[in-house]
């Protein structure tokens, strides 16, 4: 090989100090440059721990809760909830939960009434649109393999729920009784 070539393929760093420089330099440079643009992207504006944006006041106003969580079992305590004689102001004070439109004529209704109601609250949103693979109300070919398995099957399944229906439809303040009749009235409704 000749000199020329080989001065060709040779390397820049040809003493251990200048291999220190560069492995030092590859450190320095990178940090530097992260450092620069994070004083450039906050803009370096120093923070006022006096301004009224930090006080407790106007932090608590920012972090409060949009909504509060109202148990039916809360609405009993009438007087602790109404806000009369504690100062609190109205805002303050939570609505009474809303009933359902759909919940309101199932504790009405008696007897075959009863039964579709609770169909309507608790089962159709997915027994009439086949929604998570649900068979659809009236579907003979849908309900024939779960109508051969038999009632103790489906009332099983309603009951403990099965898939992506939760036990009793989601409903948990059905009876057990309450959810044989609508598996019966479904089963009618689809052979």
């Amino acid at each position: 090989m000749s000199a020329a070539e080989d001065e060709e393929h040779s390397s820049i760093i040809k003493t251990p100090k200048q291999l220190m420089v560069v492995v030092l330099a590859a450190f320095v440079f990178p940090v530097l440059i992260i450092w620069l643009l994070g004083k450039y992207v906050t803009g370096d504006v120093p923070i006022d721990q006096n301004s009224r944006a930090f006080s407790n006041e106007t932090v608590a106003q920012r972090l409060k809760p949009v909504g509060e969580l109202v148990l039916a079992s809360d609405t009993s305590q009438s007087g602790a909830q109404s806000g009369e004689g504690t100062g609190e102001p109205a805002s303050a004070v939570a609505p009474p939960p809303a009933t359902s439109a759909a919940a309101a004529p199932v504790a009405d209704a008696e007897g075959p009434e009863k039964i579709k109601a609770i169909y309507t609250a608790s089962c159709a949103a997915c027994h009439t649109t086949g929604a998570a693979g649900a068979p659809k109300l009236g579907d003979n070919a849908a309900w024939s393999a779960r109508i051969k398995a038999g009632n103790e099957t489906l009332y099983n399944s309603a009951l403990k729920g099965k898939n992506a229906m939760p036990p009793k439809g989601g409903n948990a303040s059905l009876s057990d009784a309450d959810v044989k009749a609508v598996v019966d009235y479904m089963v009618s409704q689809s052979k």
